[in-house]
């Protein structure tokens, strides 16, 4: 039988796998200050760089290629440092591939318990970085 976390404990996510909290994306329908649009997902997103907490706010457009269940359902997002390895380690539920929605970043979406996680694996855009 799987370990019932106690109030006072993190999450295994956390404490045991290493991967660190970057944000939660909230759904709206509401038109927010400072929205960027993402042309190739039909959707806007906005607060989390002015949000202490990581809030990000997301505005879809009619027609977004986005799962119904990311486009209703907050998710929470990790920052994990190989992303390949992560979703090859655990049994996860992958709702959307690895795909790199910018220069240095790749995300993938898993479904936990009815809920989308997604998972941020940031590249050193230094010179000569891999």
């Amino acid at each position: 039988m799987n370990h019932v976390r106690q109030d006072h404990e993190p999450p295994e996510a956390t404490s045991t796998w290493g991967w660190k909290f970057h944000h939660i994306g909230i759904p709206t329908g509401e038109i927010m200050p400072g929205e960027t649009y993402l042309p190739q997902y039909k959707f806007y997103v906005s607060g989390f760089g002015t949000s202490p907490f990581g809030i990000e706010w997301m505005r879809f457009e009619e027609g977004s290629p986005v799962l119904p269940l990311i486009r209703t359902v907050p998710h929470i997002a990790f920052e994990v440092n190989d992303l390949d390895a992560e979703l090859l380690k655990h049994d996860f539920t992958i709702i959307t591939p690895p795909d790199s929605p910018a220069d240095g970043v790749r995300v993938a979406m898993i479904e936990h318990n009815g809920a989308p996680v997604e998972l941020i694996e940031f590249r050193d855009q230094a010179p000569g970085s891999k």
